[in-house]
């Protein structure tokens, strides 16, 4: 059955990112919102959708829609995502699902309330390189994992002349509090530390203490060039490493002998290091950055299916866990 979709909010990271990999599945997006009529309007001709609308009331009132899409602001998503469940739609949004945990909660009980799925958009597990990771994880071959450490940054563009962090916690930072938990296992204790150059340019560093023994450090900030690489990700075991570096490329470090006086020495499967990156040559319709594979999920889902797309407890999760990192950086 083809899914039959409506979509709230038109803009450059809907239809550059989320709209485009949608239509890749078996989804007819029926009807488009947005409060900008012309870009709406560019956006129905994109996509050739006639049922165009300004109203999001509107559009979770169409007839026939078997689901919602949104990609709004965090006050939006918990609005119009309680009316689209109170109709018994289910739900995507990207994250964050809410500006805060209670809003978060708000959502989660309607779901549960209406019975009716809410999907959040947390691409991370998805993106390539970190999917590689948990699978190799997942498979049992790497063991117990150890500690976790890495980075996320981005430039200070989230501040227009006054410097107000909620932007940057919201949309970037909350990609970790959930990512974290998807590599390793649920967080049992954070803290915090932060250093602040001047107003816009802050770093911090986030501790945690996962329910499996391990320990992990992750530095977010906006002290780097989003023109470079910004991201990096390495998973400690027991003589075993796993490196992500922007997401892309993956080293699996593993415990092999010295080689340097071994006149037999080779490379071998189970010991030396394996390494991937992916083929920017190749002619192929490839979503590195893990939208598709996270529609993929999402929208079996939305039929009723059960997949492992991150839900909206895993958002509650996330946004329990922001609120508490703010507070221990007082930010």
């Amino acid at each position: 059955m083809t899914l039959k979709i409506g979509w709230i909010g038109c803009g450059i990271h809907a239809t550059q990112m989320l709209l485009p990999q949608l239509v890749r599945h078996d989804v007819e997006i029926a009807a488009l919102c947005d409060i900008d009529a012309e870009r709406l309007a560019v956006a129905g001709r994109q996509f050739g959708v006639v049922t165009l609308t300004t109203s999001a009331e509107e559009l979770i009132a169409t007839p026939g829609l078997d689901a919602v899409g949104m990609a709004v602001g965090p006050d939006q998503h918990l609005a119009f995502g309680l009316a689209a469940l109170e109709r018994g739609l289910p739900v995507f949004m990207e994250k964050p699902p809410s500006g805060t945990a209670a809003g978060a909660r708000q959502l989660f009980e309607a779901s549960e309330k209406s019975g009716k799925p809410l999907l959040v958009g947390f691409m991370k597990r998805y993106s390539v390189g970190n999917k590689i990771a948990k699978n190799i994880l997942a498979s049992g071959r790497f063991g117990d994992v150890l500690g976790l450490t890495g980075y996320y940054m981005t430039a200070p563009g989230y501040f227009e002349g006054n410097v107000d962090y909620t932007g940057f916690l919201l949309h970037h930072c909350v990609h970790y509090m959930d990512l974290v938990s998807h590599l390793v296992s649920p967080v049992v204790g954070m803290n915090a530390r932060k250093v602040e150059k001047t107003p816009g340019r802050i770093l911090f560093h986030v501790g945690f203490d996962f329910a499996c023994g391990a320990i992990g450090t992750i530095a977010m900030g906006t002290a780097q060039s989003r023109g470079t690489p910004v991201e990096r990700i390495e998973i400690m075991g027991d003589h075993q490493r796993i490196e992500v570096e922007d997401v892309v490329e993956v080293r699996w470090n593993r415990n092999p002998p010295f080689k340097v006086a071994d006149p037999e020495a080779s490379l071998l499967d189970g010991e030396d290091t394996l390494t991937w990156k992916p083929n920017f040559t190749a002619a192929a319709n490839e979503d590195y950055k893990g939208y598709h594979a996270l529609l993929a999920d999402v929208v079996p889902a939305l039929k009723g299916e059960r997949t492992a797309a991150p839900t909206i407890a895993d958002g509650l999760v996330a946004m329990e866990r922001l609120e508490e990192m703010r507070r221990l950086l007082g930010v």
